[in-house]
């Protein structure tokens, strides 16, 4: 049985909406980000993986179901910003060590709350923890490829564009997710 969370189902789906609209306004941000230096870009990363994460678990709080898994996606995205804020990942490669860390624990925490979920709400969440899963997948595979190429070469415009990429369409994912959520929210799927 899903625990009542206050508030008018009306003003709650509106709020999930708007949180929504604040991810994939910073998916956009991801996508443009590539042009950046990647020392001067690291905080920008930062607070796009912190203002997505903070908008995540704003929606999570909305959620009758998988609550608090929802929650603790938004929380793992903030924890990955803050590591961007605080020059954590300044090298192309922790950064790719961070993110690909995060999508991992992101995808798990993404698959519990598919599971507690029901209908339409579940569906997204999963195809968000597979997308999540096969972006973690995508880096790892390349991480051993972009030792030997930043070795070489440094870290290429290429390298840095696909890890914006990956940022972006992680958010995309979730942006879509959230809408579908605000949707669902006065059925008991949400």
């Amino acid at each position: 049985m899903s625990e009542a969370i206050p508030g008018d189902p009306t003003r709650r789906a509106s709020l999930v909406r708007g949180a929504a609209f604040v991810v994939m306004a910073l998916g956009v941000g991801a996508a443009l980000s590539p042009g950046l230096d990647v020392p001067r870009g690291a905080p920008v990363i930062g607070a796009l993986l912190f203002g997505a994460g903070a908008a995540e678990l704003f929606a999570g709080n909305q959620r009758h179901a998988a609550r608090a898994p929802a929650m603790l996606a938004g929380v793992l995205t903030m924890v990955a910003g803050l590591l961007f804020l605080t020059r954590s990942a300044t090298h192309f490669l922790s950064a790719l060590q961070i993110v690909a860390g995060w999508l991992a624990l992101r995808s798990a925490t993404l698959f519990v709350a598919g599971r507690r979920a029901r209908g339409a709400v579940r569906r997204w969440t999963f195809f968000a923890a597979a997308m999540d899963l096969l972006l973690c997948a995508a880096f790892v595979v390349g991480l051993s490829i972009a030792n030997l190429v930043v070795l070489l070469f440094g870290p290429t415009p290429a390298m840095i564009a696909s890890f914006a990429w990956a940022l972006a369409a992680s958010f995309a994912i979730t942006a879509a997710m959230l809408f579908n959520i605000a949707a669902c929210i006065g059925a008991d799927d949400a």
